[in-house]
């Protein structure tokens, strides 16, 4: 059986190199130029919000396989239910949502939010900080740049004009980005007081952070935390002249212990996302039509539970994608089985799709992107991935057969899946 050690040495390592990736560590960091194609003549302004979380989220006990006869026995007391108190909400005949995110479940019944199950970097050695290097680089290992993906995404973008600096709000800012904070922080303190305060609690937390950011901490990464910072973000992102590109990264995933099942700590920390995501909807008005918000996690965690009640680090594991222009109603999955031959190493759940094809297919669809730019200069080396096709874009006819396997081609074809078939499912 597994134990709960195995990241210890890695929570009293310092950070090193992801200050400078993707993110720079922030809980919220918007880029400085408005695309111009921003104000099109067709009138669509897309947005991409990324959202980090930090610490390997537990796919299988956020969208469980409850149609999968070995899942219940590898989660244990804290596998999902279809029945009974605190039941999962059926998305299919097959997976089911927690109970604790019921906004999105709402947005996937709306065709608004979608799921890909099984779903990894190419990074399999389980440590949190190579596994977040190579999740905000989009480098194929560890180690490799100081710049993340959706930097150089937005190198390939036209430059239109200037709109607003870096910002930054969280655990902690990125780097060069402390002055202009600062400066927004007493520009809102009038304009918004909420958003100033996020802005507040966030520098507060940069200087306590110190590289510990795997641990769960007070304030600003509680539930209501993760909804103040969307509601400030969202607020920047929907103004004509706001950024229209942002990420966000939410600590506290790593549930080694006393993870809970329908309740408890992942119930809360899925809680607080899902307010999040109501948040940006809420706050980004008729914006959210053509926005994409995509969640993502550095990997997932074992299949089977440990001795406290908690999951250690796994490999597969989900990747969520919410908003007005999100394809959604949808599990999109190549399911590989939790029996123990298929397991990944006899003890995770085995990726089948590469998270660089979900991130790709939404940069081509979203801002247009060429393929060639995507393989060679966002994601180097990675001509093999394909872009996941039909992520963005009008809804999907309203039904296809749960488990059917003959519109694979059409919908999926270079999904990045080492596998020959896939599960796609709507309602």
């Amino acid at each position: 059986m597994q134990t709960t050690n195995d990241c210890c040495e890695e929570m009293r390592s310092p950070v090193t190199s992801r200050r400078a990736l993707l993110l720079g560590g922030a809980s919220f960091a918007a880029w400085a130029y408005l695309p111009k194609f921003a104000r099109a003549a067709d009138g669509r302004d897309p947005r991409l919000v990324v959202v980090i979380l930090r610490g390997a989220l537990d796919g299988l006990a956020t969208v469980a396989p409850i149609g999968d006869p070995d899942y219940a026995g590898l989660h244990g007391s804290i596998a999902l239910t279809s029945g009974g108190p605190n039941a999962a909400v059926g998305l299919d005949n097959f997976f089911s949502l927690h109970p604790a995110m019921p906004e999105f479940a709402r947005m996937y019944r709306e065709k608004k939010a979608a799921v890909v199950h099984a779903v990894a970097t190419s990074y399999r050695d389980r440590s949190h900080f190579d596994g977040q290097d190579v999740l905000e680089s989009g480098f194929a290992g560890p180690g490799r740049v100081q710049s993340g993906w959706l930097n150089r995404a937005l190198e390939g973008l036209p430059k239109g004009e200037r709109v607003t600096s870096a910002l930054a709000v969280g655990p902690t800012t990125p780097l060069a980005a402390e002055d202009t904070a600062m400066r927004l922080l007493e520009l809102y303190q009038h304009r918004d007081p909420a958003l100033a305060n996020a802005l507040k609690q966030g520098l507060a937390l940069d200087k306590a952070a110190q590289g510990d950011d795997m641990k769960p901490k007070p304030g600003i990464n509680g539930a209501s935390a993760m909804r103040l910072v969307a509601r400030g973000a969202a607020k920047l992102m929907a103004a004509d002249d706001g950024p229209r590109i942002g990420a966000l990264a939410f600590d506290g995933w790593d549930t080694h212990a006393n993870e809970g099942g329908p309740v408890g700590r992942l119930a809360q920390l899925l809680g607080g996302l899902d307010g999040a995501l109501a948040e940006f909807e809420s706050g980004l008005g008729e914006r959210w039509r053509d926005t994409v918000i995509v969640v993502a996690t550095e990997f997932g965690r074992t299949a089977r539970i440990n001795g406290t009640q908690g999951t250690d680090h796994g490999t597969g594991t989900i990747t969520l994608l919410a908003g007005g222009a999100v394809k959604g109603g949808r599990v999109i999955a190549d399911w590989p089985g939790l029996k123990p031959a298929n397991l990944y190493q006899g003890r995770d759940l085995a990726p089948t799709t590469d998270l660089r094809a979900v991130m790709k297919g939404v940069l081509k669809d979203q801002f247009g992107l060429a393929e060639k730019v995507l393989a060679q200069s966002v994601f180097p080396d990675s001509a093999a991935v394909k872009p996941m096709q039909g992520l963005v874009g009008p809804t999907l006819p309203s039904r296809i057969n749960v488990g059917s396997y003959k519109h694979r081609r059409e919908l999926l074809e270079g999904a990045g899946s080492r596998r020959s078939l896939a599960r796609v499912c709507t309602h």
